[in-house]
């Protein structure tokens, strides 16, 4: 398997990278210097490296992914589905770290 280098636009990396996931667990896997974010359905681990680096300036060791799907739940009395979504754990390199409860 080929590591060809991934580029993206300044648009597909903010495209790719939703939001990053604040939750106890989440914050939890800082100590091991991983970050979670809320990416795009389509987004490739490749893809995800690209624009983590890209956009916060770090320098990447892994990103495993998991797709969370959709539970269902009542709205207004009635049964609806929550979106499926996409979350991405990036492990840093040693030294490297972001931080999220700032802006970009």
């Amino acid at each position: 398997m080929s590591k060809a280098k991934v580029s993206l636009t300044k648009q597909q990396m903010y495209d790719v990278i939703l939001a990053p996931v604040i939750t106890e667990k989440a914050t939890r896997t800082s100590e091991h210097n991983q970050v979670v974010f809320r990416v795009a359905l389509h987004a490739t681990k490749p893809q995800i490296k690209a624009a983590i680096e890209g956009v916060f300036g770090v320098k990447v060791e892994a990103v495993n992914t998991l797709r969370v799907k959709g539970k269902t739940k009542m709205f207004r009395g009635r049964p609806g589905r929550r979106s499926d979504y996409k979350k991405a754990m990036v492990t840093l390199a040693a030294g490297q770290s972001i931080d999220v409860t700032t802006g970009i």
